[in-house]
């Protein structure tokens, strides 16, 4: 006698000829009452949820919309009835020595730790063959967790496929992937008090229940339902299938909003399930999962329960107790069932904050290893005389701000110690860090050392060369020895600088990526400082600090070597992209951080205008304007290239219709980030020695550039980039003694881009922006590409400041008691650290 999974099968083969959903008379949705009938009596109540899948996907397949989708639809049919599960209780021959399917969480006695194998069609053993040995338990009890999805019951090769696609390839990516939202379900009513446009939830006897044909020849579902205080009409489109499903006198719970029709109450379309069930998709918080094509949210929703029941308690807690007992954090196992099945807004309030806490707390471990391991490593304490700093700053052609003083003994602190120095500098855009930077570097050549310092591009290499060389001419007694090291430095130069760092003759090099190059070689590098710190990569970085390793106690002169003991030089890194404090504590959480949030006196603030599209003239005409007057220009633009997708100015274009049809008169010069290095440092030269009176450009001049006479910035498209951003580019003009101007032209009118621009328009308070801009954008957004490295947060929000500083102060205060996480207890959360900074260079 056929099984009904062999049955089916044969339908699914002949269907599969044409695909035009006649194989069965009136299409396989309409068969879907037939299966679940004979299916359920062959199966039992232990195989429903693979009974209910095969049904879901039965219905939806008569509504798919091409012969393609269909053969995907029956290819994915029949890898699901191959997942057959095994015979009902009664029907095995052997029950003693069967191990339980995780996915039938309640007939499991003694859980195995490791999956089973994946389920297929029962194989009929000859009888002289032994049953298969029951597994053995693994040594490490969360070794299971990490089988392939395929180890759960209904999922095949192509629902794995699918779940791939949203990230999920085991079963700890499932336990992981959690809900986007919540449909709240949970309040229950009788159907007297519901009212028009809630979600509710009732539950009520099915009084009536049947099928009607439309004239369009779609059909209808209707029940009439009631609780004994009143009744109410539930309506299902083209679902014939409910006829089999929802019975007269039947027991059923519906959730949803309520609606309206011809002055009566009703649901449309609302989740519903039987009473006697554990209730899933009705009647609680309802998680909602993101999905792909072929993955229903009912099958995902059952699919995900049972691997949650089953393995949640199999999770291995990595917190160590004495901090989740200090934070009064929820069980591990309490909190990921919770997450993805709420029984209450404050379980899932707790549930929520354990797991973010969980993530802060290892990403804050990792950061704090990070700064154990530099620290680890000898630095050379340099003897900072308190006289020649004070000469220093009062030679200094103007006064250092409260700020900038700060920053500087903070600095002078870190020199004096044997401990390397790992600083971040941060200022905006002329708050004065590269004097703070100037003064270091002084103090580091008076104590008879090098300093160095680099910079992303050429132009801003020579700006600061010509900088610090005016300000280091201010140091008392010998004037050090500055050179310029770049790209363009060749031939018998570049031998000189070589030689001259090797001997010590050369006591400050400044330059880009030329100085790791591998012929630069230091005598005694014990200064590294990286301007714009973002725009070189963590082993950039990293071979700047190598320079300066030598052996311990060699003396000075000793060549360099090639093993990585011995001194590292102090390292201050500066950006003018001001942090949020949230983020100072988890992106820049291994380093020390100062803050220079102090203007100088008498800078002039960039006054900002946001114009509207139809006000472009306007900004033309006040920009010829200015270059009359004999200043300078910036034009950016949002894109390099027109683009058939996006409706914004492209550099490209741009610069040919400004210069034939605007401003045929002036010189304009254009700079994006496809042109060669020395084409873009070209443009910008010309720019900054006035050959040039508008600069055409992308984001690529978000840094990089400093021309005083340029006092007008013009965004193009200013909404499609973010406030951080702008106020970088507002931040290339204005530092001259000219009044200066951003002018801020929007693509978009809409409420939310206005409200951004406007915040912008308001202050010129950069911390201020990067949080707004931080709290409208997210991480993700703020940061860009940037910090590629960085671990990817699921549940934690970086703008939570309160939940960032308590897993900062958790991990500190545990990081004291085992810094190498090297305790047997702490093993687990050592393998949990590993595996959140796996890949991730930021704290290799």
């Amino acid at each position: 006698m056929e099984t009904p999974d062999e049955k089916l099968t044969k339908i699914l083969h002949l269907e599969a000829e044409k695909c035009q959903d006649r194989a069965v008379f009136g299409g396989l949705a309409r068969y879907v009452g037939t299966w679940l009938q004979e299916a359920e009596a062959a199966f039992g109540p232990e195989a429903a949820d693979w009974i209910q899948a095969v049904a879901d996907q039965l219905h939806a397949y008569s509504s798919l919309p091409d012969s393609a989708a269909r053969h995907e639809a029956i290819t994915a049919l029949s890898e699901l009835l191959q997942t057959t599960p095994p015979p009902r209780p009664s029907q095995r021959e052997d029950t003693k020595e069967t191990v339980p399917a995780p996915s039938a969480p309640t007939e499991i006695k003694s859980a195995p730790a490791t999956p089973p194998p994946p389920r297929g069609r029962p194989r009929r053993e000859h009888p002289a063959e032994q049953p298969a040995p029951i597994p053995s338990v693994p040594t490490h009890a969360h070794t299971g967790i990490a089988s392939p999805i395929t180890a759960l019951q209904g999922v095949g090769p192509q629902q794995a496929k699918r779940l791939a696609k949203l990230g999920i390839h085991t079963i700890h990516d499932m336990l992981h992937f959690f809900p986007r939202r919540y449909d709240d379900y949970s309040q229950l009513k009788p159907i007297n008090r519901i009212v028009y446009g809630e979600d509710v939830t009732i539950i009520a006897q099915v009084w009536d229940a049947g099928v009607r044909q439309t004239r369009g020849g779609s059909s209808i579902f209707k029940a009439t339902l009631s609780d004994g205080t009143g009744f109410v009409e539930a309506t299902w489109f083209n679902q014939r299938y409910l006829a089999d499903r929802i019975k007269r006198g039947q027991q059923i719970v519906i959730s949803g909003q309520v609606d309206e029709y011809l002055g009566h109450l009703c649901f449309n379309s609302p989740e519903w399930e039987p009473l006697e069930q554990e209730l899933l998709h009705t009647a609680r918080l309802v998680p909602i999962y993101s999905l792909t094509q072929g993955i229903h949210a009912k099958w995902m929703r059952r699919l995900m329960k049972r691997t949650v029941d089953y393995w949640s308690k199999r999770l291995p807690d990595h917190m160590p107790d004495s901090v989740r007992e200090a934070a009064g954090l929820m069980d591990l196992d309490t909190a990921t069932l919770q997450i993805h099945f709420p029984d209450d807004q404050e379980l899932l309030k707790r549930a929520r904050y354990r797991l973010a806490f969980d993530e802060l707390f290892v990403l804050q471990i990792g950061l704090l290893h990070r700064r154990h391991l530099y620290r680890s490593t000898p630095g050379e304490a340099l003897p900072v005389d308190d006289a020649t700093l004070y000469d220093f700053i009062h030679n200094l052609p103007f006064e250092l701000t409260q700020a900038q003083q700060r920053a500087l003994q903070q600095i002078v602190a870190d020199l004096r110690s044997d401990q390397p120095m790992n600083r971040l500098l941060q200022g905006d855009v002329g708050s004065g860090k590269t004097a703070v930077a100037a003064a270091a570097m002084a103090l580091t050549v008076a104590a008879g050392a090098q300093a160095a310092m680099m910079a992303p591009t050429e132009i801003l290499s020579e700006q600061h060369y010509q900088t610090l060389g005016r300000l280091l001419e201010q140091m008392p007694g010998h004037s050090p020895t500055i050179r310029l090291l770049t790209g363009s430095v060749t031939g018998q130069e570049r031998e000189e600088i070589y030689t001259g760092l090797a001997n010590g003759s050369v006591d400050v090099l400044v330059g880009t990526h030329a100085l790791i190059q591998k012929g630069v070689q230091f005598k005694n590098l014990a200064l590294a400082v990286i301007d714009e710190q973002h725009r070189f990569g963590v082993r950039q970085r990293a071979a700047l600090r190598q320079k300066g390793l030598r052996p311990e106690g060699s003396p000075e002169g000793s060549p360099q070597r090639a093993q990585p003991e011995g001194y590292d030089p102090h390292l201050l890194v500066m950006t003018a992209t001001p942090i949020p404090r949230s983020l100072e504590l988890t992106i820049w959480g291994h380093m020390d951080v100062s803050v220079i949030d102090e203007m100088p006196p008498g800078r002039e603030p960039v006054t900002t205008r946001l114009l509207l599209p139809t006000e472009r003239e306007r900004a033309y005409n006040f920009v010829r304007h200015q270059i009359e007057k004999g200043h300078q220009a910036f034009i950016i633009c949002p894109l390099v290239e027109e683009s058939e997708k996006v409706e914004a100015k492209a550099a490209v274009d741009e610069h040919k219709r400004l210069q034939k049809y605007i401003f045929p008169e002036l010189r304009l010069g254009l700079l994006h980030g496809r042109m060669k290095g020395e084409d873009k440092e070209a443009t910008m030269a010309r720019f900054a020695q006035g050959e040039l009176d508008i600069l055409i450009a992308t984001s690529v001049v978000e840094v990089g550039i400093d021309v005083p006479n340029a006092t007008v910035m013009l965004v193009e498209g200013a909404d499609r980039f973010g406030l951080a951003q702008l106020h970088q580019f507002r931040g290339r003009v204005g530092r001259g003694e000219h009044a200066s101007y951003c002018l801020l032209v929007s693509d978009s009118v809409s409420p939310e881009a206005q409200e951004r621009l406007q915040a912008v328009e308001a202050t010129n308070d950069g911390f201020a922006l990067a949080q707004k801009d931080l709290e409208l954008r997210g991480p993700g957004e703020f940061l860009g590409t940037r910090q590629s490295g960085f671990p990817d947060l699921k549940l934690a929000n970086v703008t939570d400041l309160q939940l960032v500083e308590a897993a900062r102060e958790a991990a500190l205060r545990f990081f004291e008691t085992d810094p190498e996480l090297a305790d047997p207890d702490n093993r687990l959360l050592s393998q949990r650290v590993a595996q959140f900074w796996k890949g991730k260079g930021e704290v290799s």
